[in-house]
């Protein structure tokens, strides 16, 4: 999953130039990357008991069968819902909502390494974190992101409605997804007042309808009993570098003022993280925030080559991007606590066929 996008990384060139300037980079996506999607889709979406939180999905989807029935339950997280109904009526089971899961994630991160001058090096930046780790593990937060790396494509084009729609979906499949609204007023570049205003009313909104009824458990979920994730602050230095050189270099980015004020906040909020690590009762709180900026990595890295080398140095930056994370994976792999639960990778086609 690694190697093949990491080779393809190394023979791309830029598709812009690293200098400043307005420039918005076309969305198309090629047949290529299609084909890209769908096996993403079928990798994240057909693994057979791969990530951390597999049985308490599963325990989640069998609950649905009795729960139905009741309103409150439609409206914990009411996207989610609605495909675990779905695929209850269907017979299709957990792996069909893990397999529709994993394409709305494929889906949004296509689209977002698309807009990237080097969509090859997003894509190896994005496996051993975003792809594995989130995709793979924390199934309904990887449906939101999906939803909220659209709507992040549209925002760099000045498209505020476009981002605040798929950020509320995103939304119905975790509520947290809500906290990224205000970056669509924080980010515009014409109307603010206006746009600060509207999208108030609808955060108002979607706080009352998804997030609301839920503040205090919550609340006592994370904070109250100070639940603690081990390499959290690794995870959230790993935003932080980016952020850093972000800010550092922010002239050298060939990219447009919708995408400035984007980012730019992106990347105080990650530093930001680092800070609330230290004085938070809860690690995981602040961990889980994380898990919406990750985006920034893909950004950042993907801009690198141009922004640190010249001409001739370019290749050597895509290189130290590429071993970067190819140490992250194999670090992660190799020693973390709970990487068992993704070992092996287990493929459910595969599991019938050979059962």
């Amino acid at each position: 999953m690694f190697l093949v996008p990491a080779v393809l990384a190394m023979q791309e060139a830029n598709r812009v130039r690293a200098l400043p300037g307005s420039v918005a980079l076309q969305v198309r996506v090629p047949t290529g990357w299609w084909a890209v999607m769908v096996t993403l889709t079928l990798l994240v979406g057909w693994r057979h008991e791969v990530g951390g939180d597999w049985g308490s999905y599963l325990n989640n989807f069998q609950e649905a069968i009795y729960n139905s029935q009741y309103a409150e339950w439609w409206w914990n997280d009411p996207g989610y819902r609605l495909l675990e109904w779905t695929m209850l009526q269907t017979g299709w089971g957990m792996y069909g909502v893990n397999l529709i899961g994993g394409a709305i994630f494929s889906y949004g991160l296509v689209r977002f390494c698309r807009h990237l001058p080097r969509p090859w090096l997003a894509l190896a930046v994005a496996v051993p974190y975003l792809v594995i780790i989130l995709g793979m593990g924390y199934s309904r937060q990887g449906m939101a992101l999906g939803c909220v790396m659209v709507g992040l494509v549209g925002l760099g084009h000045g498209r505020t409605a476009t981002f605040v729609v798929w950020v509320v979906l995103g939304a119905t499949f975790h509520r947290s997804a809500i906290m990224l609204l205000p970056m669509a007023a924080l980010a515009a570049s014409h109307s603010r007042l206006f746009t600060s205003a509207w999208v108030a009313v609808v955060l108002a909104a979607a706080y009352a309808l998804l997030l609301e009824d839920s503040v205090e458990a919550l609340q006592a979920g994370y904070l109250e009993a100070e639940y603690q994730s081990e390499g959290a602050l690794v995870r959230l230095t790993m935003n932080a570098l980016p952020a850093a050189l972000l800010l550092w270099k922010h002239h050298r980015f060939a990219i447009t003022l919708p995408q400035q004020r984007l980012w730019f906040w992106f990347a105080l909020a990650s530093l930001a993280l680092v800070g609330l690590y230290f004085v938070s009762p809860s690690s995981t709180a602040v961990d889980r925030v994380g898990l919406y900026l990750l985006p920034l990595q893909l950004m950042v890295f993907a801009y690198l080559p141009e922004v640190l080398g010249n001409k001739s140095g370019q290749g050597n930056w895509v290189l130290a991007v590429l071993a970067y994370y190819a140490t992250v994976e194999f670090v992660w792999l190799n020693y973390a606590t709970h990487a068992f639960a993704w070992l092996p990778y287990r493929w459910y086609p595969l599991e019938l066929l050979f059962s």
